[in-house]
């Protein structure tokens, strides 16, 4: 109801037009009895003809209200979800990775596209809408009590039975909604996943394998939905008989009211309506109650969301536009799950303008550092220091925004080239898109497609070759112009010609910037400041090429394998 707030007006708009149908409801009815029993009774023409043209303008004014009630409830619930969807796909932007790593990316898709859609329908279909059917129902009791509270009560002896029904259906459609919601998630999560890891599917022959497993989930997910369609299929039947039931009551027990004169025609007659209008409320109302819950199972599961507070503390209130770029780990202990740490003990120093290569085996711990430096994830022990400033007194968008980084398995979005390297920034200019391409040596590449810098790369860059893509990432990490630059594995897919191009490039480039180096190719990193050995998650050793080679330690033995390695190869 918070998200109601800034749409008062038009809640309580809603309420007041739920309550004048309520009020106009039962009239029709009771305006007939008066004509039947007064003026067609009576043989009084012209006040028929009168009463007509009342019953009438009330129709039409009914209609109006039905149809400002139906807008505005609508319009209420799709302003909200619009709202929500925002604050949704906001506060998921803002979390760490860590939590993405847990919930596969159909799950978070389902709340921000289903589960939100699905709140529509409390204000749409249930809240309001609840309210207005009890308000009618209570105001049609009221008019049948008043005309005749008699025939009333004999008409409602059949509510129990009514009631007892509705309350079965309601707790039945429960417990399927929330399995439908559930299969919904599974199904949108295995989509996702399968659908973006296509590639894998056909080249290991899965494609039947997969099948098979799709099938599975989607056969749960059409028995969940048959099991709500088994409860609608009993329940409305079972209305209709009690409502049969309740007219039969009616005419048995009316006809002998009016034979004894204890009751009019005009009576009956309205009664039938009432009975009519009486069910149809309590008819829907189940179905409404199950709309308000399986609304509230969606918000339940968007709100938990919203109240996951796995994201990167950001109390830092230092700029970091004026850093030098001098960056120290001291004693740095780390763990994506809290227990098993990847990095122990981690301690190093790249003074500003250096570059510093980082090697070691497949787990060693590389890309767990550029993870804790760029506060994509929080370390368990130690410090972390910039310009000798904990990294945590930074405002967190100002530090990023000073990190270049190119990774080894490079995302592309659906869009130009130049969306993708600029991320629809309104500060980088084409001018600074170009000379950072001309700089990568790729400006040419580039020219040469049909729409240039406006070529579009479909998802994930489907249009163009990994190092075609990696030359991208390049360019997109370059124009930022970062006071550090980190290159995780970043000319690994690249053919030689273009590795040529990239390393020319770099040497320009971390000219006066402090520069990190991850590579398995010992032959690239030869020329840095200090390269840094890891194994285990510890360092084992520090240095340059050369004094590396004299410890005659881990770096000469990856150093003399791989070269080894290309003397065999010869």
């Amino acid at each position: 109801m918070g998200l109601v707030k800034p749409y008062k007006g038009r809640f309580y708009l809603a309420i007041f037009i739920a309550i004048l149908m309520a009020i106009f409801a039962p009239l029709t009815p009771y305006l007939i009895q008066i004509t039947v029993d007064n003026y067609i009774m009576a043989g009084n023409w012209n006040m028929l003809l009168t009463m007509t043209m009342i019953l009438a303008g009330m129709l039409l004014f009914q209609a109006g209200l039905t149809y400002n009630f139906t807008y505005n409830t609508n319009w209420l619930g799709q302003s909200i979800i619009r709202d929500l969807r925002t604050q949704v796909y906001r506060h998921v932007l803002s979390l760490n990775l860590r939590y993405f790593d847990r919930t596969p990316i159909g799950t978070s898709v389902t709340r921000t596209i289903n589960d939100v859609e699905a709140i529509n329908d409390i204000f749409a279909e249930g809240v309001i809408t609840i309210l207005s059917d009890l308000l009618t129902l209570i105001a049609v009791l009221f008019m049948m009590f008043y005309s005749s509270w008699r025939v009333t009560l004999v008409t409602l002896t059949v509510l129990p039975i009514l009631l007892f029904a509705a309350y079965v259906f309601k707790e039945g459609i429960r417990k399927s909604f929330t399995e439908v919601r559930n299969q919904v998630a599974r199904l949108n999560a295995f989509l996702q996943e399968h659908i973006t890891g296509m590639a894998v599917v056909q080249v290991f022959n899965a494609e039947e394998r997969e099948m098979l497993k799709f099938k599975s989930i989607n056969a749960d997910h059409r028995n969940a939905n048959i099991r709500g369609i088994w409860y609608y299929s009993i329940f409305f039947p079972v209305v209709e008989i009690i409502s049969a039931m309740a007219l039969g009551l009616l005419v048995w027990y009316g006809a002998n009211q009016v034979i004894h004169e204890r009751a009019s025609i005009g009576i009956i007659i309205s009664f039938i309506m009432y009975i009519n209008l009486m069910f149809r409320p309590i008819r829907t109302l189940a179905d409404k109650f199950n709309t308000l819950q399986m609304g509230m199972v969606a918000s339940d599961r968007v709100f938990k969301l919203l109240d996951n507070k796995d994201q990167m503390a950001n109390a830092g209130t230092k700029n970091a536009d004026e850093v030098n770029g001098d960056l120290e780990f001291k004693n740095v202990f780390f763990a994506y799950d809290e227990k098993n740490y990847v990095l122990k003990n981690v301690s190093f120093n790249v003074n500003a303008g250096e570059t510093l290569a980082i090697v070691g085996a497949t787990g060693a711990g590389k890309s767990s550092i550029i993870n804790i430096l760029n506060r994509f994830y929080e370390i368990q022990q130690g410090v972390i220091c910039l310009d000798g400033i904990n990294i945590r007194d930074y405002e967190l968008s100002s530090l990023r925004s000073k990190i270049g980084l190119v990774l080894q398995d490079v995302f592309l979005f659906s869009g130009s080239i130049m969306d993708n390297i600029t991320l629809r920034n309104p500060a980088i200019t084409r001018e600074q898109v170009h000379h950072a391409a001309e700089l990568c040596g790729i400006a040419e590449w580039i020219e040469r497609l049909p729409d240039q810098y406006d070529h579009n790369v479909m998802e994930r860059g489907a249009t163009l070759s990994i190092g075609q893509r990696q030359l991208i990432s390049f360019v997109r990490a370059l124009v930022y112009n970062p006071k550090i630059l980190i290159l995780d594995e970043a000319t690994s897919s690249i053919d030689t010609e273009s590795e040529q191009l990239i390393q020319q490039a770099i040497e320009k480039l971390i000219q006066g910037r402090t520069s990190i180096i991850i590579a398995h190719r010992l032959s690239t990193i030869q020329h840095a400041d200090k390269i840094l050995v890891l194994d285990l998650g510890e360092v084992k050793e520090i240095g340059t090429h050369e004094e590396l080679l004299e410890l005659n330690g881990f770096y000469k033995n990856l150093y003399e394998l791989q070269f080894r390695k290309k003397e065999i190869a010869v």
